[in-house]
């Protein structure tokens, strides 16, 4: 996402619904009690639908949306090694979930899938070392667009217990 602005009055309630998605990434969000920011957006109604999930859930301590770089992330694609930046990083008290909202037809894309390898193996990194001094667990999560509905739960959406 990075840094951008906004016009008074251009910033839209994240839980109003879009009419025309194919523009919603034209649009500033704002309105959020859980988010590290104050405005963000979004390049899909699904991103959307999952801001409400992490604002409506009451295990979802904070969140936001990586900047690019933020997290030096890289998956191997061909010879090459591109960045990955996660959609979404939640946290609970009991975990942090890096979490990635996909249309249901890329799940199984193999760049969608070298990403998420990448991003669990940078998960089980960042939770050796968080454990060396009782920090939280880090957890990847890929999560199909389809299954996303504004009245669930992080932990029924990641799958977790």
């Amino acid at each position: 996402d990075g840094a951008f602005t906004a016009a008074e009055g251009a910033v839209r309630d994240f839980r109003q619904t879009v009419e025309d998605k194919s523009k919603i990434g034209q649009y500033v969000f704002g309105g959020f009690a859980k988010n590290l920011y104050a405005v963000t957006k979004f390049d899909s109604d699904a991103e959307r639908l999952f801001s409400i999930v992490l604002e409506n859930d009451a295990d979802v301590e904070k969140w936001f949306r990586p900047a690019k770089g933020q997290f030096q992330l890289f998956y191997k694609s061909g010879v090459d090694y591109k960045e990955y930046q996660p959609d979404f990083v939640a946290e609970t008290a009991a975990a942090i979930y890096m979490c990635e909202p996909k249309m249901r037809k890329e799940v199984a894309d193999p760049a969608v899938l070298a990403k998420k390898e990448a991003a669990e193996l940078w998960c089980e990194r960042a939770s050796s070392h968080t454990a060396t001094y009782v920090g939280k667990p880090w957890k990847y999560a890929l999560i199909p667009h389809d299954v996303i509905a504004a009245n669930m739960s992080l932990k029924r959406l990641v799958g977790a217990g």
